[in-house]
């Protein structure tokens, strides 16, 4: 590669641009949202299950807080590794979806509350659906799999 082609992105492969984002945005869910949920039991849990009450859904609170922690932290790594990369990207947008809605239900005056406070779940959901439609692009683990 010499010097034009690195300062000319669009002869970069879009499969490049694809991981670098399944990575920033995997690593960043795993990081600072995922583990935390993963280490915090079904106490943690049982507290983020209590958002599916915006949706009139109360009952088994533990099990959605579940659902959102295996989403956030072994669906990012399934993004990262490419692997049941769909399915985890859509599992990934509908825990932003029910964020964002969260956030937007909070009382005016609250400490995240409204836009501004679902801005970041809302970014991410648009990522994630984004990454839904285009799939992961040639470098995934499913695709070295199936090569060999």
């Amino acid at each position: 590669m010499n010097v034009r082609q690195l300062f000319c992105p669009d002869k970069w492969p879009v499969d490049t641009g694809l991981f670098l984002l399944r990575l920033g945005f995997g690593l960043s869910m795993v990081i600072f949202h995922g583990y935390g949920k993963l280490t915090g039991g079904p106490e943690t849990w049982e507290k983020l299950g209590g958002m599916m009450q915006n949706f009139g859904i109360d009952f088994f609170p533990v099990f959605w807080g579940f659902m959102a922690m295996t989403a956030e932290f072994f669906g990012s790594i399934f993004l990262i590794l490419g692997v049941f990369f769909r399915p985890a990207a859509l599992l990934l947008a509908m825990a932003m979806f029910v964020a964002a809605i969260r956030h937007l239900s909070l009382p005016d005056g609250t400490d995240c509350a409204g836009l501004k406070g679902a801005a970041h779940a809302l970014e991410f959901l648009a990522v994630y659906l984004t990454l839904y439609f285009t799939g992961p692009g040639k470098y995934n683990l499913s695709g070295l799999i199936k090569r060999n």
